[in-house]
């Protein structure tokens, strides 16, 4: 079984510059969705987490390279170099450049800024010595300028490439004498034009691509991921505003140049540059109209008025509520469609193409008291074929009420559904169980340390609240809940409709879901990840409010591959609307009945018939290399059972208990990182 490799990890920990974290994640996301996943990482997860199976890319931002090594130098850095030589790839931008040469010297002589020293990475067999140009201050604008690039196009073929462009500069190196190593595996793809203000060796080396084992890196002086409708041209620094105006001139071929880049170190860019999309208005609905109006009244303590107002102001957003008009006028209808935002406030969302920060962004939340919302107020979710599906559902249910599902937020393009709920207290304490939101688009959504799932439009991306009591705990653990949500996916997408129960798709432990890949033979059987699941819980007045998120490619082929491309022909593919409906009702039955039974014999052998991982053996990394085979887990807590294995593979009767931190798991490289 292999796991395609879908994340982009961005570093953010020491020595990294927030403003230069933003840059890069916004520039590669743009060029890079929604085929990988772009997110950050500190130096904790690169040192102690198994990111290397489903990192595509890692990528070393500007900042200072001193707070790199204070960080990474030792296991952190054999990581980073052992993916590499194993066919990873490494972007170092400005001071990851520094960071990926064998030697690093800035500002000699300048004994305030002064760095020399061996780097343990050494990418590149020399030295990157720098400022390149003179005036560099740190966390100022003071030494920034369009540096003039010329292109190597015969070392970057793929692409459009330009010959010459501009690009943002602000204390990078170069790379001396790198035409010498050639015969190493160095290219050259870009050199400065100017003069220099250090002795650079032959040639003027601005860009260089390393080949490392059976990977590569790219590493830059310059910042090519700076995008000018990003910089402030107010900043301090004379004549900033004019470099500015400079860099907006050659974003074409300074995006090409980037995309051309990424290319050669082996990645999928897009051809057209995927804008950051606006925010859209949330959709407040429920199966039964009327229950809207209860739903809302229930919140009236945490809604506050302003202005003839009504908001909503909670720990990390602002929402305001809006009622559904009784009659649709074309202003009224205007300003409910997605995107649209007439509110002027410090925060708004103006659908400009730039970084944003989304938290201040006002969130609006229409509510739909009489009626559902209509088609064309939500053009990519039709609300009463959710709630149509959902009633049907509901009416073969053998445990529950029908509470999962009863309410919905709704939002064409959105933060995170998970984020949204969990990280807005006031709210979440005043949702009922079966809350659900989802979305079409996610803008920033989470996931579980250097796990991510993407969030492109076709994917099936939803969150549901779980009140559990203290006094369930006992019976029914709330560590199961991740497993019942896992079941419910797997079981709602076999009882979607006649036909559908041999759709290929598998439990990986905890919390993620398999697809046997349709592109790959069946002999031996290989894996792709179609979704991923994110449970966040906090314990408040008795009870443990869980918030549990679902991401799963449904119509959408990318990044790894989608359940619709599953299904033979002769079966009508999966719907969003649909398919929410029967997962929905699926794990609200699971639920009650997990409140009366716990997680019994019965639930313990549907979660075996569903996973992965039977006889499966690993290996305990954090026990010396011990190896295992994979029993089961236990009912009590959900903690992995795993046979320490001796001679000829034979259990020798030792059984381990392993904690559910799937970052902890790797487990398609057979490897298991912790113990309890």
């Amino acid at each position: 079984m292999a796991s395609k490799r879908i994340n982009v990890l961005v570093y953010s920990g020491n020595g990294s510059t927030v403003e230069s974290v933003r840059h890069c994640m916004y520039t590669l996301r743009r060029l890079l969705s929604p085929n990988y996943a772009v997110i950050s990482v500190t130096g904790e997860t690169i040192i102690k987490e198994p990111w290397t199976a489903s990192c595509a890319l890692l990528v070393f931002p500007g900042g200072a390279d001193l707070g790199y090594c204070r960080t990474l130098n030792g296991e952190g850095n054999r990581k980073i170099k052992q993916f590499v030589q194993r066919g990873g790839a490494y972007l170092g931008l400005c001071a990851g450049g520094y960071y990926g040469s064998q030697r690093c010297e800035f500002e000699v002589g300048n004994k305030k800024m002064e760095v020399i020293g061996s780097r343990e990475l050494a990418f590149y067999p020399g030295t990157c010595r720098g400022c390149a140009f003179s005036g560099f201050v740190y966390h100022s604008e003071e030494g920034t300028r369009a540096v003039e690039l010329q292109a190597e196009k015969t070392a970057l073929a793929k692409g459009s490439v330009p010959d010459v462009f501009r690009s943002y500069y602000n204390g990078g190196g170069v790379f001396v004498d790198a035409p010498k190593y050639k015969d190493q595996g160095v290219e050259v793809l870009a050199s400065y034009s100017q003069p220099l203000g250090v002795d650079s060796g032959e040639g003027a080396a601005a860009v260089i691509y390393c080949k490392v084992g059976e990977g590569s890196a790219v590493l830059t002086g310059p910042h090519p991921e700076f995008a000018p409708e990003n910089l402030d041209k107010k900043a301090d620094g004379p004549g900033f505003a004019k470099v500015v105006d400079e860099l907006a001139k050659d974003t074409k071929p300074r995006v090409d140049f980037l995309k051309a880049c990424l290319v050669k170190l082996g990645l999928e860019a897009n051809q057209e540059q995927s804008a950051v999309p606006s925010l859209s208005r949330l959709h407040l609905s429920s199966l039964q109209p009327a229950d809207t109006s209860e739903l809302v009244a229930s919140l009236q303590e945490i809604i506050s008025s302003q202005d003839g107002e009504e908001y909503i102001k909670d720990e990390n957003d602002t929402f305001r509520l809006e009622k559904q008009p009784s009659t649709w006028t074309l202003s009224s209808l205007v300003n409910a469609l997605p995107g649209y935002s007439n509110v002027k406030t410090d925060g708004v969302d103006d659908g400009a193409d730039r970084l944003r920060d989304y938290d201040t962004v006002i969130k609006h939340i229409v509510i739909h008291e009489k009626e559902h919302p209509a088609c064309k107020e939500t053009p990519y979710f039709n609300h009463h074929a959710f709630f149509a599906n959902l009633k049907h559902y509901q009416s073969t249910l053998k445990e529950a009420d029908g509470e999962f599902g009863k309410h919905l937020l709704y939002g064409e393009v959105v933060t995170s559904t998970n984020t949204m709920l969990e990280k807005n207290a006031k709210l979440l304490r005043h949702l009922p169980t079966g809350f659900t939101a989802s979305a079409t688009v996610q803008v920033a959504g989470r996931g579980r340390g250097s796990n991510v799932w993407v969030s492109p439009a076709g994917s099936l991306m939803f969150s549901t609240c779980v009140r559990h009591s203290i006094a369930s705990n006992n019976k029914a653990p709330i560590v199961f809940v991740q497993y019942l949500a896992a079941l419910a996916i797997v079981q709602g997408i076999k009882t979607y409709d006649k036909g559908y129960k041999d759709v290929p798709v598998k439990l990986k432990w905890p919390n993620d879901i398999y697809a046997l890949d349709p592109t790959k033979p069946t002999t031996p059987k290989s894996y792709v990840k179609v979704g991923g699941i994110l449970v966040n819980s906090h314990y408040s007045s008795s009870e443990y409010l869980a918030v549990v998120g679902i991401g799963l490619n449904t119509t959408n082929p990318a990044p790894t591959t989608s359940l619709n491309a599953l299904l033979p022909p002769h079966l009508s593919p999966f719907t969003l609307e649909k398919l929410l409906a029967r997962i929905l009702s699926t794990f609200d039955d699971l639920y009650t009945r997990f409140l009366r039974t716990g997680f019994d014999k019965h639930f313990e052998e549907m979660y075996y018939d569903h996973w992965l991982h039977t006889e499966q053996i690993v290996t305990l990394e954090a026990e010396g290399g011990v190896r295992a085979k994979i029993k089961g887990i236990t009912r009590d807590w959900g903690l992995l059972l795993a046979e320490e294995l001796g001679w000829e593979d034979r259990g020798t009767g030792k059984v381990w208990q392993l904690q559910s931190d799937s970052n902890s798991f790797d487990f398609f490289r057979g490897l298991v990182k912790r113990k309890v």
